[in-house]
């Protein structure tokens, strides 16, 4: 099977959860709307399918067409060996990434409280207000949680001895938030250090360690998810 993930050309974004599991297995895929005419295919096949996708990221498998970050790792976990083979390993690591999603959408918020449609320096006072209840209680709750999970698994992974592509989009929030709050996760990452040992043993790994290496990896910028303000990070 050759994969075709259909997202944006120029972030990162909650696609970049997606290539990292597809990186990690070494499986074979097409980053579709990086390519010449990418972004035309990405948008019709939005507009023109009888299932439409309401966003990217999206995958095609064969005559497949699966949207949402953790729909996308659902399938995939068991076909690139990321998942547990019984089903209520699955269910769990699904109700994981799931928790991932709504911890994303808070970290978005970080810069964009009012309104996805403003500019970030149209709800700067807002987008103050907002980080400063995420830094001292929304992020370190989240990652408390995920911490303890850590720990109640047994280790070195979130589901104890199985690799999984929870791992991985734990790396994910860890570097990402790390970019946008150096100095409020100095202050969270004492309380989880499982997490950051699990960070950095993620970041070892050979696949993983040579994609981000490569120009593959889109660079962290200021239209993705984590997005560096200093004057939020306080």
């Amino acid at each position: 099977m050759r994969y075709q993930l259909y997202y944006w050309p120029d972030i990162q974004g909650r696609g970049e959860f997606v290539r990292l599991a597809l990186e990690d297995a070494g499986a074979a895929y097409d980053d579709v709307a990086r390519a010449k005419g990418g972004m035309a295919r990405m948008m019709a096949i939005m507009k023109e399918e009888k299932r439409p996708p309401f966003a990217p990221p999206f995958l095609k498998a064969g005559r497949l067409t699966i949207a949402q970050v953790a729909d996308i790792l659902f399938y995939l976990g068991p076909r690139l060996r990321l998942a547990p083979a019984d089903e209520a390993g699955r269910l769990w690591l699904q109700q994981l990434q799931l928790t991932v999603t709504d911890f994303v959408k808070e970290i978005h918020d970080t810069h964009h409280p009012v309104g996805s449609g403003l500019y970030y320096e149209d709800q700067k006072t807002e987008a103050q207000r907002y980080t400063q209840g995420f830094l001292g209680a929304r992020a370190p709750k989240y990652l408390g949680y995920f911490e303890r999970v850590l720990k109640n698994s047994g280790g070195p992974n979130l589901l104890g001895r199985k690799f999984s592509y929870i791992d991985l989009s734990m790396f994910q929030l860890i570097e990402g938030l790390r970019h946008a709050f150096p100095k409020g996760m100095a202050r969270i990452e004492r309380a989880t250090p499982g997490l950051t040992a699990l960070h950095e043993r993620v970041a070892q790994r050979p696949r993983i360690k040579a994609y981000l290496a490569s120009e593959r990896r889109i660079p962290f910028n200021a239209s993705g998810i984590f997005r560096r303000y200093p004057e939020l990070d306080g």
